[in-house]
């Protein structure tokens, strides 16, 4: 599965903790992140990251376009809800898309966990089956 990383900057610790805690699960699978997400995940883990551009540099909407593109399966994106960011729009349309395409997206750890539990149990397999079938 192709997994999408991103996290505001108040939140970055804590996706790295996250990925550290399921380093085995993630390292099975294609992980996609923005800049700054990307690069501090991956030195921290040692997962190999595609890094796109920062955030404020247009790296959410090249993730969005993947999700469009139907390139991307799940979304990790954990947000500070608390304060407002400067990306808002780009955010919105990211979790609009996720919506559109039939994305599982968690915007905080609790969902975070149970979305890795599922893709550790197979749960969510049929995004494969559905790409594999569209060949």
């Amino acid at each position: 599965m192709n997994i999408a990383l991103i996290a505001h900057d108040s939140k970055k610790e804590l996706m790295v903790q996250f990925c550290i805690a399921y380093c085995g699960i993630l390292s099975r699978h294609t992980l996609l992140a923005t800049g700054a997400t990307g690069k501090t995940v991956s030195e921290a883990t040692g997962l190999d990251i595609i890094k796109f551009l920062g955030g404020s540099q247009g790296g959410g909407q090249q993730i969005a376009s993947r999700i469009g593109c139907d390139e991307i399966d799940m979304l990790l994106f954990f947000r500070n809800p608390l304060n407002p960011s400067p990306n808002d729009v780009d955010d919105h349309e990211i979790l609009r898309l996720c919506d559109v395409h039939q994305i599982p997206v968690a915007t905080n750890i609790a969902t975070a966990e149970m979305l890795i539990h599922g893709l550790e149990r197979g749960d969510l397999d049929w995004r494969e089956i559905v790409r594999e079938s569209n060949k």
